[in-house]
């Protein structure tokens, strides 16, 4: 057992290492081409990584006799739901990464944790007394982080704050429609309509042409194939079996390593928008951090062994 949670800790490690580089490509990719443009490249990246997977998948379930077979409608269904939510939140996400560092952008996302427990309050979901406190806190750290010397907010810090309650809603999506179906082919069925809203909305918008995928064309394979496709199969596998909260603080680390990562490819010249931090917004930094890590402690559990 103790064997099986060092693995679970070390796939979801690398989820989070995987994710938290990724904001760096994310930043990268807007030197080449639209938000728009780079959303749909890295989607269609993501579904074509798991189309295999999927289509194995299929074929085994075809060939099942016991009744664990994919469910078509619900999957699809689900799929759409999963994969609007997901567009929206990326899209957010790509847009605010253009407006502020990198390292902020991995911080402000990661409130996902606190405030998918709210959330899920409008589900007649209990939410524990810690996710409160952290809320507080994580607004405090917030204000650090984000509000200059003339109180004002960076207009990509507002973007990123709306990517993570949209990161939020998709959590709870996929929590409603994963127990019923295969996790894979729900993921592949939401890429692929993530890839078809952003390509309609590049066409509309941006003016993608194929030079822009080939100029960026290292962001766009790290944010579509490590990030989406890599990274996805490490969370599933690390999950598997594991204790949510424990997966939920390790995953967490993807804002300090965005943190970490940015200020170094900034440091060798890889990325040109400034990305040191203050020691003002550090202490936010940390601050935010502590709050996530706070609400995932089981403080009532602890009080009943006691």
């Amino acid at each position: 057992m103790k064997i099986s949670n060092v693995k679970n800790s070390i796939f979801l490690f690398l989820a989070a290492f995987i994710w938290g580089i990724a904001f760096v490509f994310q930043s990268k990719g807007n030197d080449y081409m639209q938000p728009f443009t780079f959303s749909a490249a890295r989607n269609f990246l993501g579904f074509l990584v798991l189309t295999p997977v999927v289509l194995f998948k299929i074929r085994n379930s075809h060939k099942d006799t016991s009744n664990t077979k994919i469910p078509l409608k619900i999957t699809i269904v689900g799929g759409i739901f999963c994969g609007l939510a997901l567009t929206a939140a990326s899209l957010f996400q790509q847009y605010g990464v253009k407006y502020t560092s990198v390292g902020k952008a991995g911080f402000i996302t990661t409130l996902y944790i606190i405030i998918t427990p709210i959330l899920g309050m409008f589900l007649k979901r209990k939410c524990s007394w810690t996710v409160w406190v952290g809320a507080i806190v994580s607004v405090f750290g917030m204000y650090l982080l984000c509000v200059t010397d003339n109180f004002s907010v960076s207009a990509g810090d507002i973007l990123v704050f709306i990517c993570a309650i949209l990161f939020a809603v998709h959590i709870l999506i996929v929590d409603h429609f994963a127990p019923m179906t295969d996790g894979a082919v729900l993921s592949c069925i939401q890429f692929f309509i993530c890839f078809i809203i952003s390509l309609i909305l590049a066409l509309i918008f941006d003016s993608p042409t194929w030079q822009q995928i080939i100029d960026g064309i290292i962001p766009v394979l790290y944010a579509g194939i490590m990030s989406s496709g890599v990274a996805y199969t490490f969370q599933i596998l690390g999950q598997k079996n594991f204790n949510p909260t424990a997966s939920a603080m390790i995953l967490s680390l993807e804002s300090v390593i965005s943190a970490i990562s940015s200020y170094i490819a900034y440091s060798v010249g890889f990325l040109s928008q400034d990305q040191t931090l203050t020691i003002v917004q550090i202490v936010g930094c940390a601050i935010v951090f502590g709050a996530v890590i706070f609400v995932q402690i089981p403080v009532d559990k602890l009080k009943r062994h006691h």
